[in-house]
C-alpha cells in the first residue's frame, strides 16, 4: 500500500492541475464568445456575397472568367490547412489532420504541396516530409484582420494563374455547436459552380445591373470571394478551437474531481492502517512491559 506523504503529494498535485484546467476552460469561455460573434456576424455577408457572384457567373458562363475555368488535367495540387497553434483542445486538431491524410491518399499520384495556418499543421507537414510554400503562426486562436487572407489569397490567386497549382483546396473545422466541430476539405481554385437556390416565390434568375461592364465586375469580385473564403475558414477554426478547448478542460476538471475522490479514499485507508499500525505497536509494548 502507497505510503501517507505519496498520498498527499498526488492528493496537492491533482488539485493545482484541477486549478488550472478551471481557469483554462473559464479563459476559452470567455474567448470564444468573441469568436463566436465575429464568425456568426461574418456568415450572412459571407452568403449573400456568394449569391450575388452565382448570379453573375452564370449570366458570364459564355465568356468565363480564369479563375472559373477548370484545368483540363491536374497533376498539382495544393493544400491550405487550418489548424490551431497549442494543443490540449481534446482531438480538434487530430481530427483536421486525419481528414487532411484522408485527402492525401485518396491524390496521392499528384505533387502535393501545403499552406500551414498553425504550428500544429506545420509540425504535420514536417513530420510527414511535405513541401510548404507558405506559413501562418499566430493567426487561429487570436485576434486577426481582413488583411491575413487578403495577402494568402492574392499569392494563391498568381501561382494559379501562372500554372503552379492546378487545383486548390482548404482543410478546416466547421463550428457547428459547442460540442461538435467538423472537419470539411472545400475547393478554393478553380472556384466552383456557385449555385442559387430557387425558392417558389422566386423561380427566375436575377439579374443585376452592372456599371462597368458584368465581366470587369465579376474579374473584381472573383478574387474577392477567395479572400472570404479563407478569412470564414479561420473564424470557423477559431470558434471551433475554443469550444474544443473548453470542452477538454471541462472533462479534464472532471477528471481531477474524480480523481481526488478516490484519493481520498485511498488516503483514509492509509491514515488508518498507520493508526492502526501505531495502537498495536502501543498495546505490543505494553503487554511487553506487564511481562
Amino acid at each position: 500500500m502507497a505510503k501517507l506523504k505519496e498520498v498527499q503529494l498526488k492528493i496537492k498535485g491533482i488539485k493545482k492541475t484541477k486549478q488550472i484546467t478551471s481557469a483554462m476552460k473559464m479563459v476559452a469561455s470567455s474567448k470564444l464568445r468573441s469568436a463566436q460573434m465575429r464568425m456568426e456576424s461574418f456568415r450572412p455577408y459571407a452568403d449573400k456575397f456568394a449569391q450575388v457572384l452565382g448570379n453573375l457567373a452564370e449570366l458570364s458562363k459564355d465568356d468565363p472568367n480564369p479563375l472559373l475555368t477548370a484545368r483540363e488535367t491536374v497533376q498539382k495540387t495544393h493544400i491550405i490547412i487550418c489548424t490551431s497553434d497549442r494543443g490540449l483542445c481534446g482531438g480538434f486538431n487530430a481530427n483536421i489532420l486525419s481528414k487532411v491524410e484522408s485527402f492525401v491518399k485518396s491524390h496521392k499520384d499528384q505533387e502535393l504541396t501545403f499552406t500551414a495556418f498553425g504550428k500544429k499543421a506545420k509540425e504535420w507537414c514536417k513530420k510527414n516530409k511535405h513541401q510548404i510554400n507558405d506559413e501562418y503562426i499566430g493567426i487561429v486562436g487570436a485576434k486577426f484582420g481582413f488583411n491575413v487572407a487578403v495577402r494568402s489569397g492574392n499569392e494563391l490567386i498568381q501561382q494559379f494563374l501562372q500554372g503552379t497549382y492546378d487545383e486548390v483546396y482548404i482543410v478546416y473545422s466547421e463550428f457547428t455547436s459547442l460540442i461538435k466541430q467538423t472537419p470539411i476539405v472545400k475547393p478554393l481554385l478553380p472556384i466552383p459552380s456557385i449555385k442559387v437556390e430557387e425558392t417558389e416565390e422566386s423561380s427566375y434568375l436575377a439579374e443585376h445591373i452592372c456599371e462597368p461592364s458584368r465581366k470587369e465586375v465579376l474579374s473584381e469580385l472573383l478574387p474577392r470571394n477567395i479572400y472570404i473564403q479563407i478569412h470564414r475558414a479561420l473564424l470557423e477554426t477559431s470558434a471551433s478551437e475554443y469550444a474544443a478547448r473548453m470542452t477538454a478542460m471541462d472533462n479534464a476538471t472532471k477528471a481531477c474531481t474524480d480523481m481526488l475522490k478516490e484519493l481520498k479514499r485511498v488516503y483514509n485507508k492509509v491514515r488508518q492502517s498507520a493508526i492502526t499500525a501505531d495502537l498495536m505497536d502501543i498495546v505490543g509494548g505494553a503487554e511487553a512491559l506487564k511481562g
